[in-house]
């Protein structure tokens, strides 16, 4: 009786019937030619077809866990698959079941990857190197910045001194763009705050060592 009752007293989720193949289906139907440019939805198809389909299709959606994903990344690491391949891949797989669910989520972050350190920091030093740009480039783009009517001369203004700060520098657009009158000093810059993907303006984050592949 006392085990009846706690029984009743539970919530239960009825599990979904639908599998990977099923959210495939409602993607490339409903959602991809709509709401992707054609270029990410072949790359996206390319994904499907050489990764995900094969290894996921049978899979109920609600036994897409992380740890299930993670067995299956270290699976593709083994083949030769590079970390930022298989969290390119991941992302095409969390839009395919984002958009065949009623709240638009995923079951499952990206966050949770158990990717090792060492190599969470060679993808950050890779990342920056590959949006690195010389001094060069930068007088370059300020050379057509100059000529760009449609900003306006004070934009023309900020937007050049900014993209010369940042070449001279190296701070990220988050730091330039958090930046105040009041930071920049005859032969210092001040940087100790951030906007964020919100827009938000905050502290710094503290870390220790090597933060986006730079000593912090």
């Amino acid at each position: 009786m006392q085990f009846l009752a706690e029984l009743n007293g539970r919530s239960f989720t009825v599990p979904s019937s639908k599998d990977f193949a099923d959210a495939v289906k409602q993607y490339q139907e409903v959602f991809a030619h709509r709401m992707l440019r054609t270029s990410t939805f072949s790359v996206a198809e390319g994904h499907l077809k050489t990764h995900l389909e094969t290894d996921w299709n049978n899979v109920p959606v609600d036994h897409i866990t992380i740890e299930r994903v993670n067995e299956w990344a270290w699976k593709k690491r083994k083949q030769g698959l590079s970390w930022v391949t298989v969290k390119n891949i991941l992302r095409t797989m969390q839009r395919v079941l984002s958009s065949s669910s009623n709240d638009q989520k995923v079951p499952f972050s990206q966050d949770g990857l158990a990717i090792p350190e060492k190599d969470k920091l060679r993808m950050r030093i890779e990342s920056r190197e590959n949006v690195s740009y010389s001094w060069e480039h930068a007088l370059q783009i300020v050379e057509h910045i100059k000529t760009m009517d449609t900003l306006g001369a004070t934009r023309r203004e900020q937007y050049s001194a900014r993209f010369l700060l940042a070449a001279a520098s190296g701070l990220h657009i988050g730091e330039l763009l958090a930046l105040r009158e009041d930071d920049i000093g005859e032969n210092t810059i001040r940087v100790d705050e951030s906007v964020d993907r919100a827009g938000v303006i905050g502290p710094l984050q503290k870390c220790c060592g090597v933060q986006d592949g730079r000593p912090c």
